[in-house]
Formats: structure tokens, C-alpha cells, sequence
């Protein structure tokens, strides 16, 4: 017999699982970021201390020259890496998310799909167009989903190599101008 409670409640509890996991998911990646901040804080700490030792060391200009190149690239790379860093914790996070995402929407459809077939097999006579009509918004809506789906992950595609490309970038560009300047340095 069809019992149209039963199917509610099993999505449902297939909507609690995914929260769990949505829950599970958040908090795996907080303690990471939190991790990551507490490196950065320890890193920025050590670089203090270095920063303030090297700066008591200067004794004429060429060396503080020396010393402020070398400082600003050490402070470039720990800004990169830091957001490396972030950006990793991020698309893993956006990753994990959209797979729970896809996950729950096919379960979703499936469920739905089946309540539907089910509810039309106990129809009253004459509510053919009715049913009809359902399988087919259920169809659309489906469809639609795997459009939207296959176009967000095209544009994570381009945004991640957009991101890798210009990090490269900002690092070489980094150690470039710090070559360029302590060259600039010595020849004065």
C-alpha cells in the first residue's frame, strides 16, 4: 500500500544526514583555517624578532638596504603562503560543499521521482494530466539543476586557474623586484 508519510520521512531523514554532514564539513574546515591563522600568528611573531635583530645589526646604509630587501621578500613569501593557504582551505571547502550539494539534490530528485510514480500508480481516474504535468516539472527542474551544476563548475574551473596563475605570478614578480633592488643597491 502506499504510504505517502513513510517517503516524506525518509527524505527528511536524508535532509538531517546532509546537515550532519554540512555540519561536519564546516567544522573540519574552521579548524583548519583556525590552524592556518595560528602558523601565521607564530610565523609573524618569528619574523618580529628576526626584523628586530637584523635592524640592532645595521652599522652603514648599504646594509639596511640589504637587510630591507631581503625583508620585504621574506614578508612577501609569508603573505603568499598564507594565502595559498586560505585559498586552498576555501576551494576544498567549496569542493567538499558542492559534492554534499550534488549528493542531496540527486537523492532529492530520486526520492521526489519515486513519490511521484508511486502517487501516480494510486491516482483517481482522470488526473492523467495532472500526473503528467508533474513528471514533467520534476523532469525540467531536474534538468535544470544539471545545467546550473555543469556551468558553477566551469567558472570554479577558470576562477581556480585564474587564482594558481596569478599567485605564480605575484611570487615571481616578488622576487624580481627584490633581485632588482639589491642589484640596484650594490652598483650604487
Amino acid at each position: 500500500m502506499y504510504n505517502a508519510t513513510e517517503q516524506f520521512a525518509d527524505i527528511n531523514k536524508v535532509g538531517y544526514d546532509n546537515a550532519v554532514r554540512i555540519a561536519s564539513l564546516s567544522l573540519d574546515k574552521a579548524e583548519r583555517f583556525t590552524k592556518l591563522n595560528l602558523q601565521a600568528a607564530k610565523a609573524a611573531l618569528e619574523q618580529g624578532v628576526f626584523t628586530a635583530n637584523a635592524v640592532a645589526g645595521i652599522k652603514d646604509v648599504q646594509e639596511l638596504a640589504a637587510v630591507r630587501a631581503k625583508l620585504t621578500e621574506a614578508g612577501m613569501q609569508n603573505a603568499l603562503g598564507y594565502s595559498r593557504g586560505v585559498y586552498q582551505i576555501a576551494s576544498e571547502a567549496q569542493a567538499d560543499f558542492s559534492e554534499l550539494a550534488e549528493e542531496a539534490w540527486a537523492s532529492y530528485t530520486k526520492g521526489i521521482a519515486a513519490w511521484v510514480e508511486k502517487a501516480a500508480k494510486n491516482a483517481p481516474a482522470g488526473s492523467d494530466f495532472a500526473v503528467t504535468a508533474l513528471k514533467s516539472t520534476v523532469a525540467a527542474t531536474t534538468a535544470a539543476f544539471d545545467q546550473f551544476t555543469k556551468a558553477t563548475k566551469q567558472v570554479v574551473s577558470y576562477a581556480d586557474a585564474s587564482v594558481r596563475a596569478a599567485s605564480a605570478n605575484a611570487a615571481n614578480v616578488a622576487k624580481a623586484t627584490t633581485k632588482a633592488t639589491t642589484k640596484g643597491r650594490k652598483a650604487a
